[in-house]
């Protein structure tokens, strides 16, 4: 790939983290020379769109990189003889996703973006979506490689593999950021940690913790993942009992406190949603001010307050991929790809999150050190399941299996439940869901 001209195309490229990418590009100019650059969206997204091109425009310049940043709403064009796409869309915009929050929440379940019932709902608007840019990629960029980080990302990264057709790799900025916390707690340099990962995108458990060559995960248990800190930004800092994380003998990513703390998230979403409201309603105030000084002529740079957005390292993480496969690097990286037996509880045609050599070809995932005890293999097949059962359903329209996908997710508990929030949310986001009629 190193001969030819680097064409990359951001699929979302309206979005308030595109500065981040961007910085991300500029930073790593010498190991991956973009020459062509296209952000693309939506009409809706237009104007957003149009800001953060010249606000792209501005830093490439400032950085002194003759790069050829082009701005469209024509997917087409933008995905034409690429050789990278990069998703990061959200069907329906962030009043979708406070729907999301919001209606759960209200039937007394939680209300997330990416897991339970929430999540569902946007995996059933995006789906189609992604697919219609693989049918455009397959035509005019069949070589090219669809890196996704359009949540939910396991979901999504699951129905390309199997609907798709076209090289595809998953991403998330959770792994790399546990990675950096635990550097920090450990003080020593990111190189020097190493961490094996077993399970799904948001459902991952760190069973291994390596530091300069040595295991410490029991130690670590032990002794420091009751600190408060190992968590995201957009998910409430609960401390882990400490017999708990020593019984499971991993740690537990972020996400997992909806899971094994679901009644004091519970709690904290209603306190949050009556002080301040949804998480998209504080996004929404974020971007206000965000996009207000993307619109300053004189700035030039990703500015600071892009980090209480949230998705830190996501630059970090989506630009080392690209140029990982575009140098034949070899190096190894936490990615969403097609299982093939890595592990072994799960099926085959599965999207897992794991560990896996990164070159020219795309990602080849590494045999686990151990396979997922009971304790992790109950929760991970319950969740795998319903991720199977909702990609079918998005694909589909199949109304069956996406009440099946609801009754059996841990987070919404009853057949009566799962029918009532699935009625509501296929009422609320109709406009967005042609497949179900």
């Amino acid at each position: 790939m190193k001969h030819k001209d680097l064409k990359v195309a951001v699929i979302g490229g309206g979005s308030s983290y595109t500065p981040e990418l961007m910085e991300g590009f500029i930073k790593n100019y010498n190991q991956f020379p973009i020459k062509q650059l296209y952000l693309v969206d939506v009409e809706a997204g237009a104007e957003k769109l149009r800001i953060i091109g010249e606000l792209a425009k501005r830093m490439f310049e400032k950085a002194g990189l003759a790069v050829d940043i082009r701005v469209t709403l024509d997917r087409r064009e933008a995905i034409k003889d690429a050789d990278f796409i990069s998703t990061q869309i959200r069907v329906g915009q962030l009043a979708a996703r406070s729907l999301d929050e919001r209606i759960p929440a209200e039937l007394g379940m939680i209300g997330q973006e990416t897991t339970g019932a929430g999540g569902f709902a946007k995996a059933l608007r995006t789906i189609p979506v992604i697919l219609e840019i693989c049918r455009d990629i397959r035509e005019l960029a069949p070589d090219a490689f669809l890196i996704n980080f359009t949540n939910p990302a396991g979901i999504v990264t699951e129905a390309v593999l199997k609907y798709g057709g076209v090289k595809t790799i998953g991403l998330c900025n959770l792994p790399i950021g546990l990675r950096n916390q635990i550097a920090e707690l450990c003080e020593v340099p990111v190189s020097e940690v190493q961490l094996e990962w077993v399970g799904i995108n948001h459902l991952n458990w760190t069973t291994r913790i390596i530091v300069r060559g040595t295991d410490i995960t029991e130690q670590f248990l032990r002794e420091m993942a009751g600190a408060g800190g190992m968590t995201m930004r957009n998910i409430p800092d609960l401390d882990w009992d400490p017999q708990f994380l020593q019984s499971l003998g991993a740690l537990p990513c972020a996400y997992h406190r909806y899971y094994y703390l679901r009644d004091e998230m519970l709690e904290e979403q209603f306190a949050a949603m009556q002080s301040v409201g949804t998480r998209a309603e504080t996004v929404m105030r974020l971007e206000d001010g965000l996009f207000k000084l993307y619109q300053d002529p004189q700035l030039a740079i990703k500015p600071p307050q892009l980090e209480q957005r949230g998705g830190a390292f996501y630059s970090e993480v989506a630009v080392n991929l690209m140029t990982a496969i575009y140098n034949n690097k070899g190096d190894i990286q936490t990615v969403n790809v097609r299982n093939n037996g890595i592990i072994a509880c799960l099926p085959d045609d599965a999207s897992v999150e794991v560990n896996a050599v990164i070159d020219a070809e795309g990602a080849h995932p590494i045999a686990l050190s151990e396979q997922p005890g009971p304790q992790i293999r109950g929760l991970l097949q319950v969740v795998k399941a319903y991720e199977e059962l909702t990609v079918e359903a998005a694909v589909h329209g199949d109304y069956n299996k996406a009440l099946q996908a609801l009754c059996i997710h841990p987070l919404v508990g009853s057949v009566a439940a799962a029918k009532q929030v699935l009625d509501q949310l296929l009422t609320a986001h109709q406009r967005y869901l042609p497949q179900f009629g």
